[in-house]
């Protein structure tokens, strides 16, 4: 977890990234059209690949069903003590819900994404 949202914290993210793909794999991320993302100063490991999703499509991205899922069961409407707690809580509520595979899976599904048999 970092203490904020910007280029170099996206470097910092994708830096880590780059360094669990495996030798000779390359890694692909979709993600929003968040400014840190797409900016085009942000420095780009030569083995990751970014693919934005299209402008105003809540309904692609589903990491808008995990952060929803978190904020409804352990980080919405609740008042913590300072900056400190703040992080706490949100390291926690991550690491539960890492423990929940198939409660990631279930949140976010796209039925209309499945294959046809």
């Amino acid at each position: 977890m970092l203490p904020q949202v910007n280029i170099g914290a996206m470097e910092a993210h994708l830096a880590e990234i780059s360094r669990c793909v495996s030798p000779g794999a390359h890694a692909v991320l979709v993600l929003d059209r968040a400014g840190w993302h797409a900016s085009p100063r942000l420095r780009l490991p030569d083995n990751i690949s970014l693919v934005p999703l299209p402008p105003y499509a809540p309904e692609l991205n589903s990491m808008e069903n995990v952060w929803e899922y978190m904020r409804q069961n352990w980080l919405g409407h609740r008042v913590w003590d300072g900056y400190d707690a703040v992080v706490e809580a949100c390291r926690d509520a991550w690491n539960k819900l890492m423990r929940m595979p198939e409660q990631i899976a279930s949140i976010t599904e796209r039925s209309w994404a499945q294959v046809k048999p």
